[in-house]
């Protein structure tokens, strides 16, 4: 079961406690809810011999969802998870859409406008908006549970695949290659890049053969680029021949792209490192392989917070995951930054943007509305858009509540870019 984070009247961080606990201490009025998520209490008394114990924050970065984990080394128990969702994608297309317009600006029938792509200077090695965003979330929330939880080290998946060593078995001896972890890298590839289905007749939901593209037998190596996966059935009637001449020109093709999503993993994994080891915490590795093979070998089911769990040699002999509920995290942004929206000849059609806040809310906090009197009498929990008149709407589970009061509203937890849900939770705040 997940458990709830623990600060002292210092807001130092403290072992984390049962749920039953954190109950019983806010019951009798021993604490207080200092955050709503990651839901963390603070004690209102010191606290004289501070448990710390031994906890690694473990990560499994994704191009377009994250694991993360908080796992005790003592016990194996995992007492945090969490999937964090990346908005890279969106970014991306946002950047795109404002290209277009901008350079449409200049095919009009209007005054000359010079294009100015040219004068924006971009730090060396500097990546894409579109991949920082993924590598300052990731950061963000280690820092976050840091502040929240004592973590002694970090454990991180830097690379999904170890491609290196795949495409050249001598790199670091061949008994490498002939282990087990190797059959489990090559296999997780291969299930990834085939989308887990036979690369000839398509069948899913059966036992898949690695297969030689053009067969050894015929010239061909062992290089992952020469290798896809096939029914038994397919691999049976392929024989000797090679790809071409079994009626599929276009494997051969697609075994030489790349993955794109392993490449912005790729693209990322060393900013992330660096920010990591900036923290001054021990940093440890692995592999996608050598996570998939500790996830098997206690018989646990794929997701994306056990996967964190089981990144990196660190990983305890046996994880006790039962009724654990990660928490999921979705990026949104701090809001558009925009002056003001526009039509799609890029013209304004709204007027500036007014004050942030209103009434102390902001847009996309999240709270509670008791109303008493009106035809609008409930209780709404939600997030908030505020106006400038102090009327404003609540987006809740079952739709927007519009017209409500800044008087009836309690702030729960301020907008941070990111919105949250339980997952497992029959319903919960956007």
């Amino acid at each position: 079961m997940s458990k709830v984070f623990v600060l002292d009247t210092n807001k130092n961080p403290l072992a984390p406690t049962h749920q039953g606990n954190a109950r019983r201490l806010l019951t009798k009025g021993k604490a207080a809810v200092y955050r709503r998520y990651p839901f963390t209490i603070i004690l209102l008394r010191p606290v004289e011999t501070p448990d710390k114990g031994n906890r690694r924050l473990k990560i499994d970065p994704g191009s377009k969802t994250t694991g993360i984990a908080i796992v005790n080394q003592e016990t194996g128990e995992v007492e945090f998870a969490a999937e964090l969702q990346h908005r890279g994608h969106q970014i991306k297309s946002d950047l795109e859409s404002r290209r277009v317009i901008r350079r449409s600006r200049r095919s009009r029938k209007t005054r000359y406008r010079k294009p100015r792509f040219l004068n924006r200077t971009r730090p060396k090695g500097g990546l894409a908006p579109s991949l920082m965003s993924r590598v300052y979330n990731i950061s963000t929330w280690v820092k976050r549970l840091r502040n929240v939880c004592p973590i002694q080290a970090i454990s991180m998946e830097l690379v999904r695949f170890d491609m290196q060593k795949m495409q050249n078995p001598e790199i670091d001896g061949i008994e490498y290659q002939q282990g087990e972890l190797f059959g489990y890298e090559v296999r997780e590839y291969l299930l990834e890049k085939w989308g887990r289905k036979c690369a000839y007749c398509g069948a899913e939901n059966v036992p898949l053969e690695i297969e030689h593209i053009v067969p050894k037998s015929r010239g061909g190596s062992n290089q992952v680029s020469n290798l896809t996966l096939a029914c038994t059935s397919c691999n049976l009637k392929k024989g000797a021949q090679t790809a071409e001449e079994f009626g599929h020109p276009q494997i051969q093709a697609k075994a030489r792209l790349p993955l794109k999503d392993t490449a912005v993993v790729n693209a990322t994994r060393w900013e992330l490192y660096g920010q990591l080891k900036a923290t001054g915490l021990p940093v440890e590795v692995g592999t996608g392989g050598m996570t998939k093979f500790n996830r098997s070998l206690q018989g646990l089911p794929k997701t994306h917070w056990i996967d964190a769990a089981c990144v990196g040699e660190s990983t305890p002999e046996t994880l006790f995951v039962q009724r654990v509920k990660p928490l999921r995290i979705t990026a949104t942004g701090h809001g558009s930054r925009q002056m003001c929206r526009v039509d799609r000849f890029g013209f304004p059609r709204t007027k500036p943007k007014g004050a942030k806040k209103v009434k102390g809310f902001q847009t996309g906090d999240m709270v509670k509305a008791i109303v008493t009197k009106g035809k609008k009498v409930g209780t709404y929990v939600g997030r908030v858009a505020v106006r400038s008149s102090g009327s404003f709407n609540i987006k809740t589970p079952n739709g927007t509540v519009q017209g409500i009061g800044y008087r009836y509203c309690q702030l729960i937890h301020q907008m941070d870019g990111y919105t949250y849900a339980i997952y497992g939770a029959a319903s919960s705040p956007p």
